[in-house]
């Protein structure tokens, strides 16, 4: 039986290159990056390597980059360390209600804590209209937090005119760019935004490793305290082997970049055009034109999300029902929900996402699998 992994938006696959570049960091350069010897000095090396290779891809400053423990806990040094370091300015956020649950939740922990949070609708494309985050500025407003790319069905957001309100109101601009990074270009110095994260599992690098890019402007407070690590900003002993890791995973996507958006588009394509030519009753979930191209989001309608998701793995094909962070839950998709497509639409729905070991050759089988299982279903 063949195995096919289209779940590349839970994680990916760590690069063979990635591996090579860690292994050391385990073994033989083993000082703590915190001591003046020569031993510590040697890994201090590697991840200053690391922490420029991100910085670079970023077009900032490596001062400017923060290392974490991943994606969720760069949400959460931008939302809640902001949201703490800034209270005397005022109490209320912007965000929106599709936003990754390392977001949300960070919201719903500062609401606990006597902030006010606005969640803003989006349209069934799963865009915000930025003239909703105008109307939702109030003078006690501190940050606004809206993501890059989504996760579930891919829909890019208009973060250059987000980024644009925000800083023509004095107000700090997140942006959770996990999804993004690595598949398209992003240029911290162009856009008008202030905070962005990132993780090293979604390219090819290990997991449990991100990192927050932080403008020199914006005041925010650690979350963790103890050590002097990251300049104050995130105590404790480094996750060196996966700094190092990141730092080569950054370095590859970013050589292959244009070529892996083309293959992903193509097979984004190919098989949308399978079904097509089936006649199988299916619906494009998030936006026709401005989406992240490693994310295809279906709907089979008449189908059970589920059902299709077993079957689908009885045939050696992994894809998912949504965002990796539910595991164990088959539940409506919080983000199919806000975005008030019909109920049977919401229940039908199943994400493929592509990576660098993809081919043309699988997405067709992989459709056609799909044909398959509606037509026995029936």
């Amino acid at each position: 039986m063949k195995e096919i992994y289209f779940d590349h938006a839970a994680t990916t696959p760590v690069h063979p290159e990635v591996v090579a570049a860690m292994l050391p960091y385990f073994t033989e350069v083993y000082g703590n990056p915190s001591s003046i010897h020569r031993f510590g000095r040697k890994v201090k090396t590697g991840i200053d390597k690391a922490r420029s290779n991100i910085a670079t891809s970023l077009h900032t400053e490596h001062s400017r980059i923060v290392f974490t423990s991943g994606g969720t806990e760069a949400d959460n040094l931008a939302i809640i360390g902001t949201a703490l370091a800034n209270r005397d300015r005022g109490n209320h956020i912007i965000t929106s209600s599709v936003e990754h649950h390392a977001v949300l939740h960070s919201c719903e922990h500062l609401e606990r804590l006597g902030f006010e949070v606005t969640y803003l609708p989006v349209d069934q494309t799963g865009r915000v209209n930025p003239d909703d985050i105008r109307k939702a500025i109030k003078n006690s407003t501190i940050l606004i937090s809206i993501m890059y790319g989504n996760n579930e069905v891919g829909t890019l957001q208009p973060i250059q005119e987000i980024g644009t309100i925000a800083r023509e109101n004095g107000v700090y601009m997140h942006t959770d760019a996990v999804q993004a990074f690595g598949i398209l270009p992003i240029n911290t110095s162009e856009l008008p935004i202030d905070m962005l994260s990132v993780s090293a599992h979604k390219i090819n690098g290990p997991k449990g490793m991100g990192a927050l890019y932080v403008s020199k402007d914006v005041r925010f407070a650690p979350l963790l305290y103890g050590g002097e690590q990251e300049k104050k900003r995130r105590a404790g002993t480094e996750n060196v082997p996966a700094i190092i890791g990141f730092g080569k995973a950054i370095e590859i996507s970013q050589v292959a970049m244009q070529e892996r958006q083309q293959k992903y588009v193509e097979i984004r394509e190919m098989m949308l055009s399978v079904w097509k030519q089936a006649g199988i009753d299916f619906c494009l979930n998030g936006h026709p034109t401005e989406y992240l191209p490693h994310i295809l989001n279906v709907s089979f309608i008449g189908q059970n999300t589920e059902t299709l998701l077993m079957n689908l793995d009885l045939e050696g094909i992994a894809c998912s029902s949504g965002s990796a962070c539910s595991a164990g839950s088959l539940e409506i998709s919080h983000v199919l929900k806000a975005m008030k497509l019909e109920e049977e639409r919401q229940r039908s729905a199943i994400r493929f996402s592509f990576g660098i070991n993809n081919t043309m050759e699988q997405a067709v089988y992989a459709a056609n699998k799909v044909v398959e299982i509606i037509n026995r279903l029936r």
